[in-house]
């Protein structure tokens, strides 16, 4: 693949802008600049340096990011700093064949909820680990107004009506961590659901953080703001990335992938996560 289209993939512009990009020497591979936007590379693990920045090449862009409080999980924000801002230009800028460019969130955070959020501009995961048929567990910390008692866990787990459907909605997983704390883990995805629930049973929430989804688990080290990529294997190949924690593996009717935490960044059955080998 010609250099300036492997730039052009990786959202670093159009590709008169990324034939700029190389011409100018601003890129660089294994320590020499690259001046001929035309040079025929192997994308594929590709490593190099765009204005001094470095980067991988990535096929399809799978990232964590650990979503601060006071931030809205949207490309047109109303109120509060989109959540896009925290990730840099290439990453909101890869090209799509839809409307909207770059990653995007898999489902959304309110704005005063921190923790766990997957970005990805592949579009089928997106549908895959997004949508409620698939029940993939999320794991919330809440913090409550008042103390949790086991009656309140009780009706958490057998289910509480919502005020805008007659089906309850139950718990997958419910445990005190302490007299104003719970680990909850849901499989549905409403509309301040976790809200709405301790609302339900006669509390409130004061405190929101998503911890986990599936068997991956936001990273302890990872501050409030910043990203890292997950890698993906198909097939049940080996790791894209070199230093590896913890996966993710969906598998499906034709491929199995597994999302990977990888390093830090800068700042069609059902599918089955569990922890990647």
């Amino acid at each position: 693949m010609h250099l300036q289209d492997i730039l052009y993939t990786q959202g670093f512009g159009t590709r008169r802008v990324c034939a700029g990009l190389v011409q100018q020497g601003h890129v660089s591979i294994g320590g020499e600049v690259v001046d001929d936007p035309f040079a025929d590379l192997e994308p594929e693990g590709l490593h190099y340096i765009v204005q001094g920045t470095p980067w991988e090449y990535h096929e399809k862009a799978y990232l964590m990011l650990h979503k601060p409080a006071g931030t809205e999980c949207s490309q047109k924000p109303s109120t509060y700093p989109s959540i896009y801002t925290l990730l840099p230009s290439p990453l909101r800028l890869r090209p799509n064949k839809g409307a909207v460019q770059g990653v995007q969130a898999i489902g959304r955070l309110d704005q005063d909820t921190t923790g766990l959020l997957l970005l990805t501009d592949d579009g089928q995961f997106i549908h895959k680990m997004g949508s409620p048929k698939h029940h993939v567990p999320k794991v919330y910390e809440v913090t409550a107004k008042h103390p949790v008692d086991e009656a309140q866990i009780a009706k958490l787990l057998a289910g509480v009506v919502l005020d805008d459907d007659p089906k309850p909605v139950r718990a997958a997983a419910c445990e005190s961590d302490g007299p104003l704390h719970l680990r909850l883990t849901l499989t549905e995805g409403k509309y301040h659901q976790v809200k709405r629930m301790l609302a339900a049973v006669g509390n409130r929430v004061e405190g929101l953080h998503r911890s986990r989804i599936g068997e991956l688990a936001l990273p302890a080290e990872l501050a409030p703001g910043q990203w890292r990529w997950l890698t993906a294997e198909r097939g049940g190949g080996p790791a894209c990335a070199g230093q590896t924690r913890q996966g993710v593996e969906i598998e499906g009717k034709n491929a199995r992938k597994t999302l990977r935490n990888g390093g830090k960044g800068h700042g069609p059955g059902q599918p089955v996560l569990r922890a990647g080998r």
